[in-house]
């Protein structure tokens, strides 16, 4: 199981969220270049990096961070956060991300998404956001109708091979992983790397989700909280 650090970012600033919620925005670091390098100096090898502007607003807002992340380390990132048109996908891509996450754009405009997926399939990730088993976009602040299993289902047979799923209501709250959310994506969609996102708050939760063999795991809060430490997240890593 990969260990996929997170830095989610407002105005060029290391911030979190709990559930999504901008009003709770709490900033921890002003240099996300040195919070990344932090990263890499503890022997971990991927960043997610977020654009919390960019998925508010609907195009890449930060684009000058990827760049100067993705130039002075090593880590290989994916990048999510208002990708929703081909010029800002080959943006992102452009300014050093390896990955970039799909979110509201495979929902509003499967269409396109779909036309990427020949050219770009190994450089995509599908991203779904769940709340109360069904889809949200827009930064979590539109609800949809859609059933998060069968939207994963969709596009795993259309050719994506990775998602990040999180659950929003455990997002930023240190309450432990959805498990049994991840159990079923991967009981439903064999094949796909499934990639755990959301309320991740000790090294228990990480031995769980490896017996649960998912892909990756996103930490973010509960790093930047203190229950887990740098040297915690490698040994997980390691031993997974």
């Amino acid at each position: 199981m990969i260990i996929i650090p997170a830095i989610d970012i407002i105005d060029a600033k290391v911030v979190r969220l709990s559930k999504g919620d901008y009003d709770s925005k709490k900033e921890y670091s002003s240099d996300p270049l040195e919070m990344a390098k932090r990263f890499e100096g503890a022997g971990l090898t991927h960043l997610h990096l977020v654009d919390l502007d960019g998925a508010k607003g609907g195009k890449p807002e930060n684009l000058k961070v990827l760049e100067r992340i993705a130039s002075q380390t090593t880590l290989r990132v994916d990048f999510g956060g208002g990708v929703k048109s081909l010029d800002s996908l080959v943006s992102v891509l452009d300014a050093g991300a390896k990955e970039v996450s799909l979110g509201s754009v495979a929902v509003k405009d499967r269409d396109s998404v779909l036309s990427w997926i020949d050219k770009y399939r190994d450089f995509l990730i599908l991203s779904a956001d769940v709340r109360d088993g069904l889809i949200s976009i827009s930064g979590w602040k539109e609800n949809t109708e859609i059933e998060a299993i069968s939207f994963i289902k969709d596009y795993h047979e259309k050719g994506l091979g990775k998602v990040i799923s999180t659950d929003i209501s455990r997002d930023g709250m240190l309450t432990g992983p959805s498990f049994e959310l991840y159990k079923n994506i991967l009981d439903s969609v064999p094949g796909m790397k499934v990639v755990a996102s959301g309320g991740i708050s000790s090294f228990e939760d990480l031995r769980k989700l490896n017996k649960l063999s998912v892909w990756g795991t996103i930490v973010g809060k509960a790093y930047y909280e203190g229950r887990i430490t740098l040297t915690e997240l490698k040994e997980a890593e390691d031993a997974c």
